[in-house]
C-alpha cells in the first residue's frame, strides 16, 4: 500500500542559536517522531535581501536590524514538512514566540528562553506556508515520495480524504 502526500506544506527555519547549540538533530526528530514527513531539508546562510521578504512585516521596525544580523549570523537549517494539517501541528509542537512562557513540552519551552533567540521558526498559517515554502525551497528540492508509516500515523478515512 503507498502514501503519498497529505499534500499541507510549510516551512521550518532551524534557526542560528540551535544551529550553534547543536539542536538540529533534536529539533528534526521531534517532528519525525511526530509522523510528519520531511519533504525538503537543506543548510543555508541567509541574506539581507531574503530576510527582509521574508521578515516583511516587521522590516520597517527599528529592531529589524537586530533580528537581520542574529538571522545571518551562522547558517540555518531549512525544512519543508508535509502532513495532515501540518502547519496547526507544528505550531502547537513548536510553541509561542516568547520562549520562557512557552508550554512545557514544545521545542520553544524546553529549548528556549527569548523571544528573538527561540531556535525555530514555524509558518503561521496555509497562506504564509505556501510563499514561505516557494522562497526557500525550489520545486526540484521538495520530494515526493510515499511514507509507508502513514498506515500507522493516520486512520484510513484521514489518508483517503487528503488525495
Amino acid at each position: 500500500m503507498q502514501f503519498k502526500g497529505l499534500h499541507e506544506k510549510t516551512l521550518v527555519i532551524v534557526k542560528p542559536d540551535a544551529v550553534q547549540r547543536g539542536l538540529v538533530g533534536d529539533i528534526v526528530t521531534r517532528f519525525e517522531k511526530k509522523g510528519l514527513k520531511i519533504v525538503g531539508m537543506k543548510m543555508m546562510r541567509l541574506d539581507e535581501a531574503v530576510l527582509r521578504e521574508h521578515y516583511s512585516h516587521i522590516a520597517d521596525k527599528p529592531f529589524f536590524p537586530g533580528v537581520s544580523n542574529f538571522m545571518q549570523h551562522s547558517p540555518v537549517v531549512v525544512l519543508c514538512l508535509e502532513g495532515l494539517e501540518v502547519v496547526e501541528a507544528i505550531r502547537l509542537i513548536t510553541g509561542i514566540t516568547k520562549a520562557r512562557n512557552a508550554e512545557a513540552g514544545s521545542i520553544r519551552g524546553d529549548l528556549a528562553m527569548s523571544v528573538a533567540c527561540n531556535v525555530i521558526h514555524a509558518s503561521d498559517t496555509v497562506e504564509n506556508a505556501k510563499s514561505e515554502v516557494r522562497r526557500f525551497f525550489a520545486d526540484e528540492e521538495l520530494f515526493d515520495y510515499s511514507k509507508s508509516e502513514y498506515e500507522f500515523v493516520y486512520i484510513q478515512d484521514e489518508r483517503e480524504s487528503n488525495r
